[in-house]
C-alpha cells in the first residue's frame, strides 16, 4: 500500500481484523460493485480511510467462485458445487478457494496476536429489496444483542440499507454457509454476516417508489459499509479536519 504503515501492521502488534468475501455464487453480479465500493474507499485519501487502516487489518476475497464466473454459471462452481453449502469441509480439490480461505481464517482465529473480529459475506438476493444482512442465532441474549449493533449502525449511514429486513436465523439448510459455519466456529466476540443487496432496487424510508439500483449505487454502499466500522469502534474524533465527500 501507498501509505505509512500503521500501528496494527508493526510486527508483533495485536491486530483487530475484518475479513470480507464476495461472489462465491457467480451469478450474485451486484456483490462485486459492492465489494469494489468497499476496496476503493479503504484504499483511498479519503481521512476516514486513513483512521480505519491506521487501526484495523482488512483481508478481503473478493471472488471466491472465480471459474464460475468465467464459465458463467449462475450458482455454481466449474464442478457443479454450491461452495456456500460446504464450508463445514471444503475439499483442497474440488472446492480449492473455500479451502484456501477457511484455512487462512482458522490461522488468524489460532493466532493470539490476532482478533478475528468480523467475518462479512457479500451476496445479491433476486426477490428482496434494498440492502439488508443475516446474521445468527444464539443462546447468549447479550451476544445476540451486541451482534445487532452493526447493522443498525449501517441502517444509520446508508439510505438504501434496511434493518426491518435484517434477520437473524438457524435455518438447517443454511448450515454451510460461511456466516452460519464460522459463526459458530468463532468465538463470541466475533461477528459472521451475510450482506445481501438487490439485484433490482431500494426503496427509500418514508416513501413507496423504487430507485433502481446503478454500478454507483451499489459502490456507494460499499463505502457505507467500510464507513460504519468508524461507528462501529468510536474512532470519529480520530478523523482529522473537516469530512472530504465520499470519494466516487
Amino acid at each position: 500500500l501507498p501509505f505509512s504503515a500503521a500501528a496494527n501492521l508493526l510486527p508483533g502488534a495485536e491486530q483487530k481484523v475484518v475479513f470480507i468475501t464476495a461472489r462465491v455464487h457467480p451469478g450474485e453480479t451486484p456483490s462485486s460493485f459492492v465489494c469494489q465500493g468497499i476496496i476503493d474507499f479503504l484504499v483511498s485519501h479519503h481521512p476516514i480511510a486513513k483512521v480505519l487502516r491506521d487501526h484495523l487489518v482488512f483481508k478481503i476475497a473478493p471472488m471466491l467462485n472465480p471459474d464460475g464466473v468465467y464459465l458463467g454459471n449462475y450458482r455454481c462452481s466449474l464442478m457443479g458445487f454450491d461452495l456456500n453449502r460446504h464450508w463445514a469441509n471444503p475439499s483442497p480439490w474440488a472446492h480449492p478457494t473455500l479451502h484456501g480461505v477457511k484455512e487462512l481464517i482458522i490461522d488468524m482465529y489460532n493466532n493470539p496476536k490476532i482478533n478475528l473480529e468480523f467475518y462479512i459475506d457479500i451476496h445479491a438476493h433476486s426477490t428482496m429489496m434494498n440492502g439488508f444482512m443475516y446474521g445468527n442465532i444464539f443462546e447468549d441474549e447479550e451476544r445476540f444483542q451486541r451482534q445487532a449493533v452493526f447493522p443498525k449502525l449501517l441502517c444509520q449511514n446508508a439510505e438504501d440499507f434496511s434493518y426491518s429486513s435484517t434477520s437473524f436465523n438457524r435455518d438447517a439448510v443454511k448450515a454451510g454457509t460461511g456466516r452460519r459455519f464460522l459463526g459458530g466456529l468463532l468465538n463470541d466476540t466475533s461477528y459472521c454476516y451475510t450482506l445481501e443487496v438487490s439485484f433490482y432496487s431500494y426503496v427509500l424510508g418514508g416513501t413507496a417508489s423504487a430507485v433502481p439500483y446503478t454500478e454507483e449505487a451499489y459502490m456507494k454502499l460499499g463505502r457505507n459499509v467500510a464507513r460504519t466500522f468508524l461507528d462501529y469502534y468510536r474512532l470519529n474524533s480520530l478523523v482529522e479536519g473537516p469530512l472530504a465527500p465520499t470519494p466516487k
